[in-house]
């Protein structure tokens, strides 16, 4: 039994060492938003067509050998229990698999989440023609999950860094480098402050922010609808949605588990949300009025820095200094909902057409050589370790 066990255990050990492979990049230095100009998501907003309520990071049961799957709800159900909530769109992000919409083939968005390994380093993929499977077991190095986000990116039209706040090994240095997405998910654990974004953000990575149910079971009322995003979109299909969040007239949203539990008292709430009426730049000032006063609004800049905050306001402006990298808005209410503005960061239109930076990592060859070196090296003493376990149980037998 003993040599059974040492046999198991090494051999899940070589299978880690197989899922470890990956170069090792050299990272620039971080180069804090600069220029004389301000970038402005929202200068596409169109206040006429208003906003759509959407969800993009939603979990169903699936066909396969092991049901309930990711949730007990077939797609069509989920969908059914987010339209009564009030959700104009919904997209459904299983792991490792692109699940079709279930009544309208025209509202399909070929989205999945990767990722299983064990620190939920996980991914939203849009626009995948497939679903890529690798992933690194155990993910430590932020060089290995840059190496992710460079193979799923080359096969996809943008990437969503899913929960920072939940995943393992997230820290103010592999946010400040890991690069290559175009989302960060925002407010996915008890925080309401998103500091993990900052730490991207004030690092000069530029990103808009999704905050997103992360639902596994649409019929526990504190598991959905505590999460939204409002889109400046003309439509629910893949095109409107792609080009409004990558054009950033979009806010998130956190909401209260209205009614925790009574049901009708849940719809009621999500029936009479707070609403952003306008949000724009004006000149070097930014700005955004809301539909009913806020408990505070907090504008947060470089390194989670409060620039700014009212309290008891349904309005705010603020005039970014030459010195401010960036600028968000945070709006909190007396009921719990809170409200996220995409960044308005500085930049130089005369040589990028936005903040957002191509990858700039390069491979350092020699420290990829010994670092793959030592993992196949590791490997090879475990195969001549369980040989032994074996030979000794042959010999036994």
């Amino acid at each position: 039994m003993g040599k059974s066990m040492l046999g198991l255990v090494v051999f899940v050990l070589m299978v880690f060492l197989a899922f470890s492979v990956s170069p090792i990049y050299d990272f620039p230095q971080p180069q804090p938003f600069s220029g004389p100009d301000i970038f402005n998501p929202y200068e596409k907003l169109d206040t006429s067509i208003g906003w759509k309520r959407a969800n993009f990071h939603t979990h169903t049961r699936v066909k396969g050998p092991l049901p309930p799957n990711e949730c007990k709800y077939w797609p069509g159900e989920v969908l059914e229990d987010y339209r009564k909530l009030g959700y104009d769109i919904l997209t459904f992000s299983n792991h490792n698999e692109i699940t079709q919409h279930p009544t309208d083939p025209s509202l399909q968005v070929n989205v999945y989440e990767h990722g299983y390994g064990l620190y939920k380093y996980h991914k939203l993929v849009f626009g995948a023609s497939r679903v890529h499977y690798f992933d690194h077991l155990l993910p430590l190095l932020a060089s290995q999950k840059q190496w992710q986000l460079d193979y799923l990116g080359k096969d996809c039209d943008f990437i969503q860094m899913n929960h920072p706040f939940r995943t393992g090994g997230t820290s103010e240095y592999q946010m400040g480098v890991l690069e290559g997405y175009q989302i960060m998910e925002l407010d996915s654990g008890v925080s309401i402050e998103n500091e993990y974004w900052d730490w991207a953000l004030s690092a000069g990575h530029y990103s808009f922010g999704l905050a997103n149910d992360d639902c596994h079971d649409s019929k526990t009322s504190g598991r959905i609808a505590v999460r939204c995003n409002w889109l400046n979109a003309d439509g629910a299909g893949y095109a409107d949605i792609k080009d409004c969040l990558l054009g950033g007239a979009y806010y998130s949203m956190r909401v209260p588990n209205f009614g925790d539990g009574d049901w009708d008292r849940k719809y009621e709430g999500n029936r009479n949300l707070p609403m952003v009426s306008d949000i724009g730049l004006d000149s070097a000032t930014v700005y955004i009025n809301l539909t009913r006063p806020a408990k505070y609004i907090k504008v947060v800049g470089r390194n989670h820095a409060t620039l700014d905050s009212l309290a008891s306001a349904s309005s705010a402006a603020y005039t970014m200094q030459p010195d401010d990298a960036y600028a968000r808005f945070i709006a909190c209410f007396d009921d719990g909902v809170v409200i996220y503005s995409n960044p308005f960061a500085r930049y130089d239109k005369e040589k990028a057409p936005s903040p957002f930076r191509a990858p700039e990592h390069s491979v350092n060859w020699l420290l990829t050589v010994l670092y793959n070196g030592c993992l196949l090296l590791i490997a090879v003493l475990l195969f001549f370790l369980l040989s032994l376990v074996v030979r000794g149980r042959r010999c036994q037998g």
